[in-house]
């Protein structure tokens, strides 16, 4: 049964959830602002051209740091909600009443599971819809400057390469695609002076419009023409357009995959993940393996620190606000070295993939299961 003093409650903790956010945001975007003005000046247009490069930069940003932030935020909205339960001698009168003490701090819990499902949703559904849009540098609103380009491996099994792109026109200068051998068609490489990313749909070179998954069109200098083309018969990925003039069609490899280098999968939902991990690629596959299981139990690492961090605040009624605010997020920071270093081992294969995304919740769960157990009541 809720009652009054339950949406009392559960309105404070939303309201400092708000206030904890909007503070972490706002000092985040302005530390970075400060730090790399230089580089947001060398973008031109003049005064209005830098200022709505800054908020069109941050507006997708944002969405980047909230899934940095969104644990400690609610760790820290309700610790400043009991906290100032505990000032306002709020707390005091219904624990005289009979009232236990996890029966008054109900709301706050319903609070903050709703605000903890906030970082795998934007995590999910938000973070790879911008994920293009988190790369833009902040030198180059427009992205008509060469970037440097990583190597890509396509579920196709061909390899490619680029030494520079330009983002706006999707552009790769001096491209390399290496097949591998399936007979009937030899291992060959393909050497283009430029390359063009055509997305699924798109009217591309190719008759019929531009295949799923979309594709490359390919352009061979001149020498690469004449001294060596790709053999013959092309495999089924590869058709010529016209004489040195190639389209290669791609299963993931598009673009954004190569300027995000080998982390562009960090951006990717569980479903996307759980693809990459059926296939035999091993040299991502205990990283992807790790980032699935990080996932999975993010919700229950997110749960922890609450719950660990209300039992320190509850622990002594009598402390500060803000130095129950401070132990927390000491907690809260020994807590995510814990999750960095089991990161760390699993990557490095040191321990199971799955064995390093539970270890912080094997580490952390009998200790937050005693620790709020032994709250007053």
């Amino acid at each position: 049964m809720t009652t009054t003093l339950d949406r009392m409650v559960l309105w404070n903790y939303f309201r400092s959830y708000a206030i904890v956010l909007s503070s972490l945001l706002s000092l985040y975007v302005i530390i970075d602002l400060f730090t790399n003005i230089d580089s947001f000046g060398r973008a031109g247009g003049g005064a209005a051209g830098v200022i709505r490069h800054v908020v069109g930069y941050y507006s997708y940003q944002i969405a980047l740091i909230f899934d940095r932030l969104a644990e400690p935020a609610a760790l820290m909205a309700a610790a400043f909600t009991v906290s100032w339960m505990q000032r306002n001698n709020e707390l005091l009168p219904q624990l005289s009443a009979g009232i236990p003490t996890r029966r008054v701090i109900r709301p706050i819990l319903i609070g903050s599971a709703v605000t903890l499902s906030f970082g795998p949703l934007n995590q999910e559904f938000i973070l790879p819809r911008i994920a293009g849009q988190l790369l833009i540098a902040k030198d180059d609103p427009e992205g008509v400057k060469a970037q440097v380009l990583a190597g890509a491996y396509d579920p196709s099994g061909v390899q490619v390469e680029g030494l520079a792109g330009v983002r706006k026109e999707r552009r790769v200068i001096k491209f390399y695609a290496t097949f591998p051998e399936n007979p009937p068609y030899p291992m060959f490489h393909v050497t283009a002076d430029e390359a063009i990313y055509f997305p699924p749909g798109s009217d591309g070179p190719v008759a019929g419009g531009v295949p799923p998954g979309g594709g490359w069109w390919l352009r061979l200098g001149e020498k690469e023409t004449k001294e060596n083309p790709p053999r013959e018969p092309l495999p089924p990925n590869l058709r010529q357009v016209e004489i040195g003039q190639y389209f290669l069609t791609t299963q993931d490899v598009d673009y954004d995959m190569m300027s995000r280098g080998a982390g562009w999968y960090l951006y990717a939902p569980v479903g996307k993940l759980r693809e990459l991990l059926s296939r035999n690629e091993p040299r991502r596959q205990a990283r992807v393996a790790v980032l699935f299981h990080t996932r999975v139990t993010r919700p229950i690492t997110g749960a922890l620190l609450v719950l660990l961090g209300l039992a320190v605040v509850l622990q002594n009624p009598n402390r500060h606000v803000f130095i129950s605010t401070g132990v927390c997020l000491a907690f809260s920071v020994w807590f995510y070295l814990c999750l960095l270093g089991s990161k760390y081992l699993g990557d490095q294969g040191y321990v199971a993939p799955p064995l390093s995304a539970w270890l912080p919740v094997l580490l952390f769960g009998p200790i937050t299961v005693v620790a709020f157990d032994s709250v007053h009541t």
